[in-house]
């Protein structure tokens, strides 16, 4: 089944929009081909004068961002910055706008790992200076006015990657984990493909309503979407196999192969991918290679 892909929405930049009775949600204007239409900010709480709302992936540190934001928040007492991972399109405004709320940010540490990168750059890049006041795992509740939300630790995307489910709502905030407009890329080593399987089954079997992703709409058909975003993984999967089989040895070819009617600009993104989806298939011994896992290794069929 393909992936019933979502990508229209109305939607104005820095201007916060109610998408339920608990949920604002203001878009900052960084839109690329990893951010798609730019960092989706959600705001949990009542939109009345003087609630207790959380704030979750406040994005970058723009001046018009910062503005927007500090709009939306006015007259509201923020309690909580919930980040959901590392990468500069979602945690770097998170300290700043705790310490101006008085308030503290919540989120999962990550260890800055060694990859051979071959050359390949990704747009969105780390926030190397993300550390979170609070460090959070599985099963952490915070509460507000009205509100509760649930951390579920969701690694794949990254190893520290958290999404956060409103309980009112039966609502999963996604960060990266899960997309309406595209897949997510898992980047090795700090990303691992077997991890983000078993971390989407997870999603899957708590039967979410909606998923709201950072970047791009929200997801209605919850379930159907997730199902298929597991099939398209194992299908890649299976794909990158056949290849392997078929005498293509270097991920650079692989990716040519499998990625060619992608737009270029997200095959460095597809090599992580790749290379995640490589990793795996030598940890469950259906390839192998002579050395370090890597951009440039070389992989055989067992």
């Amino acid at each position: 089944m393909a992936i019933p892909f979502v990508r229209t929405f109305d939607f104005e930049y820095g201007v916060p929009t109610q998408v339920s009775p608990l949920v604002q949600r203001v878009i900052a204007d960084n839109p690329g081909p990893f951010t798609y239409t730019g960092t989706g900010v959600y705001i949990i709480g009542h939109p009345d004068a003087g609630s207790d709302v959380c704030v979750i992936d406040p994005g970058p540190t723009t001046p018009n961002h910062i503005e927007a934001l500090d709009q939306a928040l006015k007259g509201r007492r923020v309690t909580h910055v919930l980040v959901t991972h590392h990468h500069a399109d979602h945690s770097p405004l998170a300290k700043p706008l705790a310490e101006k709320h008085g308030c503290l940010v919540y989120g999962h540490s990550v260890q800055p790992t060694e990859t051979d990168s071959g050359g390949i750059k990704l747009d969105a890049g780390d926030d190397l200076t993300f550390k979170p006041d609070v460090e959070i795992r599985d099963g952490h509740l915070i509460e507000g006015q009205g509100w509760t939300v649930e951390t579920l630790h969701t690694p794949g995307h990254t190893s520290n990657h958290l999404c956060f489910a409103l309980r009112e709502e039966n609502t999963l905030f996604s960060g990266d984990h899960i997309m309406g407009w595209a897949t997510s890329v898992v980047i090795a080593p700090d990303g691992h493909m077997g991890d983000y399987l078993n971390s989407l089954n997870r999603v899957l079997d708590r039967s979410f309503d909606i998923i709201r992703p950072t970047h791009g709409p929200e997801i209605r058909d919850a379930n159907t979407f997730v199902q298929a975003y597991i099939d398209h993984r194992l299908t890649r999967e299976a794909q990158v196999l056949e290849a392997v089989n078929s005498g293509l040895d270097n991920i650079g070819d692989i990716v040519a192969a499998l990625y060619q009617h992608v737009d270029k600009r997200l095959h460095p993104a597809a090599a992580y991918s790749v290379l995640s989806h490589m990793i795996h298939l030598r940890e469950t011994d259906r390839v192998r290679a002579d050395g370090p896992d890597g951009l440039r290794q070389s992989y055989q069929p067992v």
